[in-house]
């Protein structure tokens, strides 16, 4: 029996605050109907794919790449492995160096999680001048056949530039990016299971997501108890 020990969520709060790519569409939520007119309650919302936590389909920087409804789910689902890098500045690239060490770990595992920490200074300037991957890094976590990776930050790549070379090296191996997440100091726990499903959005390049790191024992116990 799986016995779900933990959850920890790793999204941020959607709503019109919610940080956005500088350009992408602007969140709008607004009431709809309400119990008192129309009997229950109900919103409209206005959102980009790429709003708050969300997944990147390899569509999202490939045209011939799958898009977020053709994603194989087992992608957005399994073992995931944190690797703190947290020690990193302000546009600072998060190197080689910096995931080499984690080979072993690297092979066991379904998805990375880069925890930089940076999710702490949303709502701030600084939030948009993040560490970020290098393409070299990059290819050393492909290498470990890992094509589903997740930061804390709201750009894989350096925010700001024109240039995208890990999403596009993610997009040509058919790759996940999950993006805007948080709170990844409250894994607390070692070999967390990691979901990013995203909605099953027809045609489109990505999806927000409901991202969560659960803790689970399995348990010879197949009786259940409240």
């Amino acid at each position: 029996m799986l016995k779900i020990v933990k959850i920890v969520d790793l999204s941020l709060p959607l709503n019109i605050d919610t940080p956005i790519y500088p350009g992408d569409p602007k969140p709008d939520v607004t009431v709809a109907t309400t119990i008192e007119h129309e009997g229950y309650n109900l919103f409209n919302l206005h959102l980009g794919t790429q709003t708050g936590s969300h997944i990147d389909a390899p569509y999202h920087f490939n045209n011939q790449g799958a898009t977020v409804d053709a994603v194989e789910l087992k992608q957005c689902f399994g073992n995931g492995l944190v690797i703190d890098v947290s020690h990193k500045q302000a546009n600072e690239a998060i190197v080689l160096a910096d995931v080499v060490g984690f080979a072993e770990q690297l092979s066991r595992c379904d998805i990375v999680l880069l925890k930089t920490g940076w999710d702490s200074t949303r709502g701030t300037e600084a939030f948009f001048t993040h560490p970020y991957l290098s393409l070299e890094a990059a290819d050393y976590i492909l290498s470990k056949d890992v094509k589903t990776i997740a930061i804390d930050t709201i750009n894989l790549d350096k925010t700001g530039g024109t240039q995208f070379p890990v999403h596009q090296r993610f997009a040509e191996v058919g790759g996940i990016i999950a993006e805007n997440l948080a709170g990844f100091a409250a894994i607390d726990f070692e070999h967390p299971l990691i979901s990013v499903l995203p909605l099953n959005l027809t045609a489109c390049d990505g999806s927000p997501v409901r991202a969560v790191a659960i803790q689970a024992q399995w348990s010879a116990d197949n009786t259940y108890s409240a």
